[in-house]
């Protein structure tokens, strides 16, 4: 029970975070999605130890664990846009598939990067 309820503080904790980035966003009239904006200001403070990665560790591995369900959604909303597909279909899922590897290349690459300076920095 202890550690359901401190799962669900932690994600109370990030959503709160999200909240503000969205309300920067709005206050300030930003072209950003708040979403990134409270991504960034989460970056912020663990990067500053404002924040310790234990306070929120928990509920960010729920999220990750679950993060397949996030993405039905979008993809039962894609059947609204059908029409968009008719014709270039299959170019489009070529151009999805081909971005989705090269963001998946991408982000490999830099965390072996990132991971390299880290044992660097341990040596």
């Amino acid at each position: 029970m202890l550690k359901v309820c401190k799962i669900i503080i932690q994600i109370a904790f990030l959503y709160g975070i999200y909240l503000i980035g969205h309300w920067i966003q709005e206050a300030l009239n930003l072209f950003v999605p708040g979403s990134v904006i409270g991504l960034i200001i989460l970056f912020i403070l663990l990067s500053t130890n404002v924040v310790n990665d234990v306070w929120v560790e928990k509920g960010a591995d729920f999220f990750v664990k679950h993060l397949t369900l996030f993405f039905i959604p979008a993809t039962v909303g894609i059947i609204n846009y059908f029409g968009v597909f008719y014709g270039k279909g299959f170019l489009l899922i070529v151009i999805v598939l081909v971005s989705t590897v090269l963001v998946m290349a991408g982000s490999g690459l830099v965390t072996q990067w990132m991971m390299r300076g880290k044992e660097v920095e341990h040596d």
